[in-house]
C-alpha cells in the first residue's frame, strides 16, 4: 500500500508542496505465522545472509517483536547445529 502525503514547511520552496510516496513495510516471510520456531531452518535462512549474519528489521520489514523471535530462533538453531 502506498501512502500519498504532502510535506509542510515554513519555507516556500516548490519542492515542499510536491507529493512523495512512502511505502509501508510488511514482513513478506511472516505472513500468517504467529510464532517463529528454531526448528524451521528454511524460514530462518530467509532472515540471514549467506555469511550467516542476521538481517536487520529495516531490511526485513519485521516488527520489533518478530525480530526478537527471529534473533532468538536463529541463535538457538546455530547452537543445535541446524544453521551456520
Amino acid at each position: 500500500m502506498i501512502k500519498k502525503t504532502f510535506r509542510s514547511s515554513k519555507n516556500k520552496n516548490y519542492r515542499d508542496n510536491l507529493p512523495f510516496f512512502v511505502e509501508e513495510k510488511r514482513s513478506r516471510f511472516l505472513q500468517g505465522i504467529p510464532n517463529v520456531d528454531f526448528k524451521d531452518s528454511e524460514l530462518l535462512k530467509k532472515f540471514a545472509t549467506e555469511q550467516g549474519k542476521i538481517l536487520p528489521r529495516r531490511i526485513c520489514g519485521t516488527s520489533s517483536k518478530q525480530q526478537r523471535q527471529i534473533k532468538r530462533s536463529i541463535r538457538r538453531a546455530r547452537i543445535v547445529g541446524l544453521m551456520r
